[in-house]
């Protein structure tokens, strides 16, 4: 199947034709026709199968005939509600190449920034909203957000939003829409809390699930090294310099580990840059573009900074710290092998994390190689002095005791002596 079998309207298809689309990936093939038919939608896709084309597509062709047969208006007519930031502002880069060649206009906000340059733009009119929900709700407060002649809703990146808090502020922009509305909803994952939210808000939707998260990328080569905690950092030097690795995606699990691993890899004159939430929005969006230009070779980040991260051409993921979540590792390594090319992921396995790598293998439903030629393995792991691992040596306490028993009688003699 190609795109041209769809019945695209001319500008949006020429518009795919330049990017370089042909053939539709499976949850596009799904998808599509859904929308196009103005059914409710459920989709389960991970990260990377391109479900913004999916619902991007659709979405412009609907709208294209509404734009250009009337006058530019101030009403929104399309709301898509994205957890994060970076995440925000890659949905809005796509509705702008997929809609160049119509009228149709997009705008991105976010929190984070000055809200200043954001209600001009909303003052101006647009089409498409892409949003995250707290500044969406703030400014709709403010009353500088009309909702009320919205054609459609898109829950983008849905389980993050309930792993992130934003639930209940996305119910309350769920009401403030209209009933009548057309309502899209992704997520990697369906937990139960997304399925109830499914059920309340959407009308006898239509459910698609290409590639579960269970299901790793075949296209992804998956190992691990088993190294102590405290010689990570002296492997992922040596494996960075001895493989020459560059355009590296690397995960930590917190923002201090993050700028960690950024600032010894800069020590060491490799240029590191590291991206998570309690960076700004300048400083976060400028890393990631210095890494899209190949001008820092190695990102670091947490996951839910990554979420925005969509690179076509990544070679390499390194799971600096496994996750405790074992969808997440599946989420991590999706960022790599996009697109049709391979990609290598590369996980760092601490004692400690051992049964994190068990639930990973459990879940993906097959063993992850152990790499062998490992210069800081865990049985060469060079002990500490006072480490729990270390054996103590061996106490006799039968002389012990002895000596206390003569002790107590040595004692007992000389209180007799005392007393009588």
């Amino acid at each position: 199947m190609e795109f041209k079998d769809f019945n695209l309207i001319r500008n949006l298809q020429e518009a795919i034709n330049d990017i370089g689309y042909k053939n539709p990936t499976p949850i596009q093939q799904q998808a599509i026709p859904i929308i196009l038919d103005e059914k409710d939608l459920v989709g389960t896709a991970q990260t990377g199968t391109g479900k913004t084309a999916a619902f991007a597509i659709p979405i412009i062709n609907y709208l294209h005939r509404l734009v250009s047969n009337s006058k530019r208006t101030k009403r929104i007519r399309t709301l898509v509600l994205t957890p994060t930031r970076e995440l925000a502002i890659q949905i809005a880069e796509n509705f702008d190449n997929y809609a160049k060649y119509t009228k149709i206009k997009t705008l991105v906000i976010f929190g984070g920034v000055s809200q200043v340059p954001q209600v001009e733009k909303l003052k101006q009119g647009m089409d498409v909203l892409v949003a995250t929900p707290g500044r969406l709700l703030d400014l709709h407060k403010q009353g500088f957000i009309d909702l009320n002649h919205l054609h459609h809703l898109v829950l983008d990146e849905a389980d993050l939003m309930l792993d992130m808090g934003f639930i209940n502020d996305v119910k309350k922009v769920i009401k403030l829409t209209p009933e009548n509305r057309q309502t899209l909803l992704f997520s990697a994952t369906m937990p139960m809390a997304i399925r109830e939210l499914a059920d309340t808000f959407l009308k006898n939707p239509k459910y698609v699930s290409v590639a579960p998260v269970s299901s790793a990328s075949d296209i992804v080569k998956q190992k691990v090294y088993l190294v102590e905690k405290e010689n990570k950092r002296k492997l992922l030097l040596h494996v960075i310099q001895t493989e020459n690795l560059k355009n590296v995606l690397i995960f930590t699990r917190t923002k201090g580990g993050a700028n960690n691993v950024a600032k010894f890899l800069q020590k060491n004159n490799i240029s590191a840059e590291a991206i998570h939430g309690d960076k700004s929005q300048n400083a976060r969006q400028r890393a990631l573009n210095n890494f899209k230009n190949k001008e820092v070779d190695i990102l670091v980040a947490t996951d839910v900074a990554s979420r925005g991260i969509d690179i076509d051409l990544l070679p390499y993921v390194i799971n600096y710290e496994l996750p405790n979540v074992s969808e997440t590792y599946v989420h991590r390594i999706g960022r790599t092998g996009r697109a049709g090319n391979e990609g290598i992921a590369i996980s760092f396995c601490g004692r400690d994390e051992k049964v994190y790598l068990q639930d990973i293998e459990k879940l993906i439903r097959k063993k992850i190689k152990v790499v062998e030629d490992n210069p800081f393995p865990w049985d060469n792991a060079v002990q500490k002095e006072g480490s729990p691992n270390q054996n103590p040596p061996k106490k006799d306490f039968r002389n012990k005791n002895k000596n206390n028993n003569s002790r107590k009688s040595n004692n007992s003699k000389k209180n007799k002596k005392r007393w009588y």
